[in-house]
C-alpha cells in the first residue's frame, strides 16, 4: 500500500469527547497504518490501518451495548499492552463507558479491590492466566456480568466468558439489527463525562482511583501533540503497561498526530524489537536508560585497549558537541573541526550503538520516575536524545516536557501549553489546569486533601528556574530527615548507586536516624555472567549473592560511590538481598520502589543495621 501525503491533523480541542476525536482521526488517516504487532504464528510484523482499527472498535462498542453497558458504566481491562487493549479503550470512549485499567501483575485480591471499588460490569482479560484471577474472586464481585478473553482457548460451556473474536461477531450482529446505535451513543457523551478511572500503583497502601474526564484527556492530547513534533511518518515502540497513564496517553496522542504504534512482544524483548521495528521515538522509564548506560560502559571496560581508546575518544567528542548543543551554541559552520571529529566518532563507535535502537531513533521521552542527569548527558553524548517530562496519574500524565528544540538536562522541561505549575512556600510543586483529575473515586476526603483552591498538590519538591525549566529534587513524603536535622533526597542517592552494572535496585533508609543504611539487590544477568567468566562455584543465584567474590565487588562499588557523596549522604551500612525486587511486590509496574512495603518487609534487616546485628557490606 502506498501512503499518500497525510491530511491536516485533527485538533483535539475541536471535539466533545475522546471517542469523537477518534472517529475524526480514523476518517482523516483512513488508509494509513496505525498499529503493528508480531504474529505468534509466523513471527512477522503485521500492520493495521486506521480503517481496520475503526471496524474493530465499532464492533466491540456494539457488543458492549448489546451487553447492556450504559453511559457511565465501568469496563475493566486486565491485560498487558497490546492492540486489543486500545480497541477496548476506544470502544468505551465511543459508548461513554468508563475504562478501568488493571495491571496484569496485580494479584487476585488487588484485582478484586479494583473491580469491587469501581463497580465494573465487564472485564476484558488477556488470557487464561488473567481470567483465573477473576474467576477466583468472582463471587465477591457480583456486579461483573461478563469476562472477555483476548487470547487462548475459551470453554464453550462457560456462560461467563466470551472469546474476543466471537464478541466482535456479536457486535456486528447488533449493529445490523440496530443501525445508528453507536452514533446515538457517541453524540450523548460530553467533555465533563468520566472517561476513565485510573488506580494509582499504591506505593503507600490501597490505590486511589483518579477520575479523568474526556476534557482532561482531550486537553492532554492536544497539549502534548502541539510540542512533540511527530506525524504519520513516525513510529513508536510501545512496551510500558497501558494501565499506567504515561503509556496510555503516549498511545492516545496518535489520535491527533497519526503516528504508528507498534507493540513490543514483551519488556524482555524490547531491545530486539527495537532493532527490528526501527522506531523514530519511544516512551520509556529511566531504568531502561540506566541499563543501557551500565551495559555499554561495562562492555567497554572489559574490551581491548584499542576499543577503550576508541570509545574514550568518541565519548570525549560526543560530550563536547552535546555541551554546545545543550547551551544553544552549536552551529556546524562555527566548528568545522568538531564536525569532522564527530563524523569519525560516529563511524568508529556511535553508529554501532545507534543500531541497538534500530538506527532511525530521533528521541526518547522519559517519564514515570526521575532520570539522573548524568544518564541523560551520557545518552546525548552517544547520539541519543532523551527528553524528560514530569506529571502524575492525577494530572493525566505530563504537565511539563523537554522538547526537541528546547531542552535542559537535569530538568523535566517547561510547562506544557495551557497547564500551570507553581512552587508553594514549602517547596512543593502545585499543578493547575484542565488536565487535573475531577476527583478520587468514592474518596471525597482524599480529594479535598489533594486539590486545594483548584491546585493539585503533587507531593514533589522542586523549583522553576528563570528560563522556565522545572526541576524535581525529591518526593515530599520520601525526604529523609536524619536525627541530626539533615534533609536528604533518597532517590538521588539510589540513582547514583544503581549506576554500577552489578546493582539492580537500592533502597535507602534513615529517617530520624543518625546515619543512612540501604537494601541492595543484584542484577542476576550481570552477576551470573561474571561468575561464569571467573568460574565461580555456585548452585543458585541466592547462593551466588553470598559469594565472597561477588560481595567484594559490590562492597567496593558502594564504597567508591560513597566517596563522591557529602558525608551526611553516604551509606554507612548496606545489606545485599538474595533476590531482586519484583513488580507487584517491592516494585510498582513502572519499577519504582514501594518504600513502605520494603520497610515493613525487611524491617528486621534495616533495624539490625542500627543495632549491630546486620552490617551487610561494611
Amino acid at each position: 500500500m502506498v501512503e499518500t501525503e497525510p491530511p491536516v491533523a485533527p485538533n483535539a480541542e475541536d471535539y466533545q469527547s475522546t471517542g469523537e476525536l477518534f472517529r475524526a482521526a480514523s476518517e482523516r488517516y483512513e488508509e494509513f497504518t496505525i498499529m503493528r504487532h508480531k504474529s505468534d504464528l509466523t513471527g512477522e510484523w503485521l500492520s493495521h490501518t486506521w480503517k481496520d482499527l475503526r471496524k474493530a472498535v465499532d464492533e466491540i462498542a456494539a457488543a458492549l451495548a448489546a451487553e447492556g453497558v450504559e453511559r457511565g458504566d465501568r469496563v475493566a481491562i486486565l491485560a498487558n499492552s497490546r492492540m486489543e487493549w486500545c480497541i477496548v479503550d476506544l470502544a468505551n470512549f465511543t459508548l461513554g463507558a468508563v475504562t478501568v485499567p488493571i495491571y496484569q501483575s496485580n494479584l487476585p485480591d488487588e484485582v478484586e479491590y479494583i473491580l469491587d471499588h469501581s463497580g465494573a460490569r465487564v472485564v476484558f482479560v488477556e488470557d487464561g492466566e488473567q481470567l483465573s484471577k477473576v474467576q477466583q474472586i468472582k463471587a465477591n464481585v457480583p456486579a461483573v456480568i461478563r469476562a472477555i478473553q483476548f487470547t487462548g482457548k475459551v470453554r464453550s460451556d462457560d456462560e461467563f466468558v466470551r472469546a474476543f473474536d466471537r464478541y466482535r461477531d456479536t457486535g456486528r450482529e447488533h449493529m445490523d439489527a440496530h443501525p445508528g446505535v453507536l452514533e446515538e451513543r457517541l453524540a450523548a457523551v460530553t467533555r465533563e463525562d468520566m472517561a476513565t478511572i485510573v488506580y494509582t500503583s499504591g506505593t503507600t497502601g490501597r490505590p486511589k482511583g483518579a477520575v479523568l474526564t474526556h476534557d482532561a484527556l482531550l486537553f492532554e492530547i492536544g497539549s502534548l501533540g502541539s510540542v512533540m513534533r511527530v506525524d504519520t511518518t513516525d513510529e513508536t515502540l510501545l512496551f510500558l503497561p497501558m494501565a499506567h497513564i504515561f503509556a496510555r496517553v503516549g498511545f492516545l496522542v496518535t489520535l491527533q498526530c497519526g503516528f504508528i504504534v507498534t507493540f513490543a512482544e514483551s519488556i524482555a524483548t524490547v531491545m530486539t524489537n527495537m532493532a527490528e521495528v526501527q522506531p523514530t521515538f519511544v516512551f520509556s522509564v529511566p531504568r531502561i536508560y540506566e541499563k543501557v548506560y551500565t551495559t555499554v560502559t561495562t562492555r567497554i571496560s572489559k574490551g581491548l585497549r584499542l576499543s577503550k581508546q576508541m570509545f574514550g575518544f568518541a565519548l570525549f567528542v560526543g560530550r563536547w558537541i552535546s555541551k554546545l548543543k545543550h547551551e544553544g551554541k552549536w552551529a556546524w559552520w562555527k566548528y568545522p573541526h568538531l564536525v569532522f571529529l564527530g563524523e569519525m566518532a560516529n563511524m568508529l563507535v556511535f553508529s554501532r550503538l545507534a543500531k541497538l535502537f534500530g538506527g532511525k531513533l530521533r528521541f526518547f521521552i522519559s517519564g514515570g520516575a526521575p532520570l539522573p542527569r548524568e544518564i541523560a548527558e551520557f545518552m546525548h553524548s552517544i547520539g541519543v536524545l532523551v527528553l524528560e517530562g514530569w506529571g502524575l496519574t492525577e494530572t493525566t500524565a505530563a504537565a511539563t516536557l523537554n522538547t526537541l528544540t528546547d531542552y535542559r538536562f537535569g530538568a523535566v522541561g517547561k510547562v506544557l501549553p495551557g497547564c500551570k505549575v507553581v512552587v508553594a512556600d514549602d517547596g512543593e510543586l502545585l499543578i493547575g489546569g484542565r488536565n487535573l483529575l475531577r476527583e478520587y473515586y468514592k474518596r471525597p476526603e482524599a480529594t479535598a486533601e489533594t486539590i486545594i483552591d483548584g491546585w493539585f498538590h503533587t507531593g514533589d519538591i522542586g523549583e522553576i528556574d528563570d528560563d522556565g525549566f522545572v526541576r524535581i529534587t525529591d518526593r515530599k513524603k520520601d525526604l529523609i530527615v536524619t536525627s541530626g536535622g539533615k534533609n536528604i533526597a533518597p532517590q538521588n542517592i539510589e540513582n547514583w548507586m544503581k549506576q554500577d552494572a552489578f546493582i539492580s535496585q537500592v533502597m535507602v533508609y534513615g529517617d530520624k536516624r543518625n546515619y543512612l543504611v540501604a537494601l541492595v539487590t543484584l542484577d542476576e544477568l550481570e552477576v551470573t555472567k561474571y561468575a561464569d567468566e571467573k568460574e565461580l562455584e555456585y548452585e543458585s543465584f541466592p547462593e551466588l549473592t553470598r559469594h565472597p567474590r561477588i560481595r567484594y565487588k559490590v562492597d567496593k562499588a558502594m564504597e567508591e560511590k560513597n566517596k563522591k557523596l557529602p558525608s551526611w549522604e553516604t551509606i554507612k551500612y548496606w545489606t545485599i538481598l538474595e533476590r531482586d525486587f519484583e513488580v507487584g511486590e517491592e516494585l510498582t509496574p513502572t519499577l519504582k520502589v514501594k518504600r513502605k512495603v520494603c520497610t515493613e518487609k525487611y524491617w528486621d534487616i534495616l533495624d539490625g543495621m542500627y543495632q549491630g546485628k546486620t552490617k551487610g557490606g561494611r
